[in-house]
């Protein structure tokens, strides 16, 4: 077999591999919007091209149900799990690769076994926790659960960019009378944008995917959030919105699109700079 023949068998098969990756990841995002624009309520019936498309579903969620009250409760609690890990998983991370200090390197192999096991396995606990604390029932105590929860691993990553930027500049500005916080401030924090626009992208996604957390520490109906509104669609004795249920989550996706396409000049620096060294 020639050079060139083995060449274009691989350039081949590795076509091959990426259209079935796109079609597994796309498939079922064209169902669910397809389906969305389907009358009626089954899926079993819907299609991924519409015959008889319909903008129902979408009008009844907004007349209806609380998808808005929904919608902006998830918001507000992905903005403030974003802001608070970006602080904390900055502050942590930097303190990680720039100082030395006693149990530094226990407490980076416990953050590596934390990120191993799953926040749901602990479920018992964070509910008498959260209850002893009273923040049962509130979006602040869900917050803190899903800031703690991101913690472990976005450390590791963002421990991997921080080790990338030189000392020297640390050692520099400490020359010229510069204090820690000013160090980390004014010239580490402008060069971690790559790695803190990941940490914040990962942050505000986490509570649009959680159900399980959410369903546990939320009991006030007017407190859910999408997740479990969208889920009591579906799961009640008459529930049978599936339809309205796709409409629902395809929604779901716009102030994530336009928070990727807002950070997504910084995501390759970031991602590959911070999984390749620490």
């Amino acid at each position: 077999m020639s050079i060139k023949t083995a060449k274009y068998i691989r350039l081949t098969l590795s076509y091959i591999i990426l259209l079935a990756a796109i079609v597994v990841v796309v498939y079922p995002v064209l169902w669910v919007i397809g389906s969305s624009f389907n009358p009626g309520n089954s899926l079993m019936s819907s299609t991924i091209i519409p015959e008889n498309a319909t903008l129902a579903h979408y009008k009844n969620l907004f007349e209806n149900t609380d998808y808005l009250t929904w919608y902006w409760n998830t918001l507000k609690v992905c903005f403030f799990t974003m802001v608070l890990a970006v602080i904390f998983i900055g502050l942590t991370a930097y303190a990680f690769s720039r100082y030395k200090f006693i149990g530094r390197k226990n407490g980076l192999l416990l953050f590596l076994v934390l990120q191993m096991v799953p926040q749901f396995v602990a479920i018992l606990a964070i509910f008498i926790l959260a209850d002893q604390v009273k923040l049962l029932d509130t979006h602040f105590g869900l917050v803190l659960v899903y800031v703690g929860g991101l913690i472990p691993m976005n450390t590791w990553l963002a421990k991997g960019y921080y080790d990338t930027i030189p000392k020297e500049l640390d050692e520099s500005a400490r020359m010229d009378g510069a204090g820690h916080f000013r160090i980390f401030f004014q010239i580490i924090l402008p060069l971690s944008k790559p790695i803190l626009a990941v940490v914040a992208l990962f942050s505000f996604i986490s509570p649009f995917a959680d159900f399980i957390l959410a369903s546990v520490l939320l009991r006030s109906p007017e407190k859910f959030t999408l997740a479990i509104g969208l889920y009591n669609m579906i799961s009640d004795e008459f529930g049978n919105s599936f339809t309205t249920f796709a409409a629902g989550s395809v929604l779901i996706a716009i102030p994530i699109g336009i928070l990727f396409l807002s950070l997504q000049r910084y995501f390759v620096s970031g991602l590959t700079a911070g999984g390749t060294k620490g």
